[in-house]
């Protein structure tokens, strides 16, 4: 699919309605992470220097359709502005009166787009109530491209349309992974339960050359296959289904890894006493913690051969010492490879963030994406309407 973006528009003296993701965490009044305002930053002056007067708009936490005081986006401007480096005007009202004052150079940012009722149900009227503000859309917002919504979808068909500079990056990053990758191609899936991920499994075995399943996950395959995983997170229910998907896997030609040696605790704690057995040997009173050297050293074998990764999940629980060791002993190696030029890596999911930004590897991946849902739906091979709507 191809898609517009900055370059393909002229915007001297124009107005750009740009929709922004700066769903940020605020704690007591005051935004503790701006990494999302960061990333918006380049579109804002990219605009700007084309002569573009700049409308941001956004949503910020579920007041479903209600004014929520305490979710009103004037708590984030601040925090905008001194990202930006540049004043930013919070506008709550008449949107009309104070874009047609705005002055070439002007940033303002709109109330949360969630306060009206017509933003989630893709209300034309709402849409053409925001269009109306702008000569030129802009979607930056690819956290939000998985949903049909007025500021996402509907508006996109009543302006001329781009991608911005995070979306454009997003999605030249995820075309190169998943869309036309080079091969072979190796995908890591971990997390706690295999029926979050079962559309994400059965995309990936038809797209991809090996398959890592570790976390939770794997538990629920092990046991599919009749090895006892004792106490472990299991969801026994779905056995048929991981065995549909290791037949779906065999007949695409994708190797699926599992754990080969596992350690295992009987305490959920960090520092528990810990060892590491056979994966088809776990004691009826462990529970499974991590993925075992025998299974990190032949992952990241598979690593060193492939050109392409893509990760969404963890191999175990990252978060509780000494079990973080097989995660970052492959997220070592991720990193090492991409920094060679050997492997195009692109990480996403809040957990996959969370252990790679632990490890410190931050900056090491080809990408990281921080979209959520959107990268879980784009990886399950669905048709994310904020996307399809630009085409």
């Amino acid at each position: 699919m191809t898609w517009k973006t900055l370059d393909d528009m002229d915007f001297a003296g124009k107005r750009a309605l740009v929709r922004v993701d700066i769903n940020v965490p605020v704690e007591n009044g005051v935004v503790t992470d701006t990494s999302r305002i960061e990333r918006i930053a380049a579109t804002v002056d990219d605009i700007q220097a084309k002569g573009g007067k700049v409308i941001l708009m956004a949503h910020f936490g579920r007041p479903k359709g209600q004014v929520v005081p305490e979710m009103s986006l004037e708590i984030i401007a601040p925090a905008v502005s001194d990202v930006l480096g540049l004043p930013v005007t919070f506008v709550n009202g008449d949107y009309a009166d104070a874009v047609a004052e705005m002055e070439e150079g002007d940033v303002l940012l709109l109330e949360n787009l969630r306060f009206n009722p017509g933003e989630e149900k893709n209300d034309e009227g709402f849409a053409k109530r925001l269009a109306s503000l702008a000569d030129i859309y802009v979607n930056d917002a690819f956290s939000a491209a998985h949903r049909a919504h007025a500021s996402t979808e509907a508006i996109a068909r009543l302006l001329p349309a781009c991608a911005g500079r995070l979306m454009a990056e997003e999605l030249g990053a995820l075309e190169k992974a998943l869309g036309s990758p080079e091969r072979p191609v190796v995908a890591v899936v971990g997390g706690a339960k295999v029926s979050t991920k079962l559309d994400l499994l059965g995309n990936l075995v038809g797209k991809v050359d090996h398959l890592v399943i570790g976390g939770g996950m794997a538990n629920t395959f092990l046991a599919a296959q009749g090895i006892n995983v004792g106490k472990s997170l299991c969801e026994h229910d779905l056995a048929d289904t991981a065995r549909e998907i290791l037949s779906k896997a065999e007949s695409a030609g994708c190797e699926i890894i599992l754990p080969r040696d596992i350690v295992i605790a009987r305490e959920f704690k960090a520092n528990a006493a810990n060892e590491t057995v056979p994966a088809t040997e776990c004691p009826d009173d462990a529970m499974i913690f991590d993925a075992g050297p025998e299974t990190v050293a032949y992952i990241n074998g598979v690593v060193d051969g492939a050109k392409t990764l893509i990760m969404n999940g963890p191999l175990g629980v990252f978060e509780l010492e000494p079990f973080h060791a097989g995660t970052f002993a492959i997220l070592n190696k991720i990193a090492g490879q991409t920094k060679v030029g050997k492997l195009v890596s692109v990480g996403g999911g809040g957990d996959t963030v969370a252990a790679i930004n632990a490890s410190g590897h931050g900056d090491e991946f080809t990408y990281i994406s921080t979209a959520g849902g959107a990268f879980l739906e784009w990886m399950e091979g669905k048709e994310l309407p904020g996307v399809a709507a630009l085409g």
